[in-house]
């Protein structure tokens, strides 16, 4: 039977049948309309990226040039929807054109709390301006972080204002500190998290899950040499009082908390590490290793060295070297270095798809300041937001 070859339509014939006669059955993949305040390097982007949650960024605001850096090299974002500053935000302009918003701003002192004990009160401080966002963008759901001592900073004053705030503006929410190494990643991170709704919602924060990795499993195979430490710092992260105390934790299974200052600071987290593979045929016997470190003769060195900054003379006879108590000998025994930037990265839940174009110093601090990623994870799926469906 001979091919019939069909017509093809035009494009008035296409747009005709799509809007006349549209196919049954198809779901559209849902969109979420994100917007972040403090945004620092995009955990929330990062997250619904993880998540394959399809969202369009309506705003980023940091007041970081190298935040900034770091953010448009990862996310898909342009100037005309970056604020430097979250003052120079006009909520306003995106009332109702958010579904999400989230941040965490720095914590601040409430000198005075005043009769109303709201908004009002929160006047003058970085919260403040967040607040005003919720205020004038009126998203359906917004997620607010900070640190586990925001529930005591200044007696309590300032989580009061906070409290009293949130009520104001007519949001239903519930708080509650969560642990990063309660939801997937081995470190001791306590953050709190404020989730808040428009209209009432059966939230429940996550229950934990068991954690199945360490901080081994988040490690390179291979560093460069700058991340050891010299004999000043060994000395003072393996001192006594500092391990006892989980100032320093070397080989740790779960990390301590990151900090933002990490490139200069000996406190945290370290990695005594073997030094590089040899085969076994190249290390001395205990018998010979004995008589290598003993007090020569009279025909060689009275003083044994190894691991010398400039070889003596190589002998001819290779295969006899160890048979001599003057040759050139080396130790193994391995040494001590700080967690470089990706590994930092990593115990913050991002995923090495994560640009770094920033200095060593700038991505320890944008690491440590950020939120944990697998914890952020973890509130979407109980605020019903998925890649397949979005209910706020």
């Amino acid at each position: 039977m001979p091919l019939v070859s069909i017509p093809k339509l035009s494009r008035w014939e296409t747009d005709y049948i799509s809007k006349r006669m549209p196919l049954r059955n198809i779901k559209k993949t849902p969109v979420l309309r994100l917007a972040t305040a403090f945004s620092g390097i995009g955990a929330i982007e990062h997250a619904m990226k993880r998540m394959n949650v399809k969202h369009e960024l309506i705003f980023a605001c940091d007041n970081d040039p190298h935040v900034k850096q770091s953010y448009f090299a990862n996310y898909d974002i342009d100037d005309s929807r970056w604020f430097d500053l979250v003052q120079n935000i006009d909520g306003r302009k995106f009332k109702d054109k958010v579904d999400l918003l989230v941040g965490g701003s720095p914590c601040q002192s409430f000198s005075l709390v005043g009769k109303r004990r709201g908004l009002k009160d929160a006047r003058g401080t970085l919260f403040y301006e967040f607040a005003r966002l919720i205020d004038e963008i009126k998203p359906k759901a917004f997620i607010f972080e900070n640190v586990k001592g925001l529930l005591s900073h200044d007696s309590g004053k300032t989580w009061e204002v906070i409290q009293n705030t949130f009520k104001d503006l007519g949001y239903n929410y519930k708080y509650k500190v969560l642990n990063a190494k309660s939801y997937g990643i081995p470190q001791n991170r306590e953050r709190l998290f404020v989730v808040g709704f428009r209209k009432n919602k059966n939230f429940t924060f996550p229950d934990p899950v068991k954690l199945k990795i360490e901080v081994q499993d988040l490690l390179d195979d291979n560093t460069d040499g700058k991340y050891y430490l010299p004999e000043k710092g060994i000395k003072f992260v393996t001192s006594k009082k500092n391990l006892d105390k989980r100032y320093t934790q070397i080989n740790g299974q779960v990390a301590l908390c990151q900090k933002a200052n990490q490139q200069f600071n000996w406190h945290g987290d370290f990695v005594f590490e073997p030094a590089g593979k040899v085969d076994e045929k190249y290390f001395l016997s205990d018998k010979v290793a004995k008589y290598v470190m003993a007090t020569g003769t009279k025909k060689f060195y009275s003083k044994p060295e190894t691991d010398l900054s400039i070889a003596r003379p190589l002998l001819a006879t290779m295969a006899k070297m160890h048979r001599a108590g003057v040759d050139n000998y080396i130790t193994r025994s391995g040494r001590i270095r700080k967690l470089t930037p990706r590994e930092c990265l990593r115990l913050m839940g991002f995923d090495d798809s994560f640009k770094i174009v920033v200095s060593d110093t700038q991505m320890y601090r944008q690491a440590g300041n950020s939120i944990v990623v697998n914890v952020l994870m973890n509130v979407l799926k109980s605020m019903n937001i998925s890649s397949t469906k979005i209910n706020l």
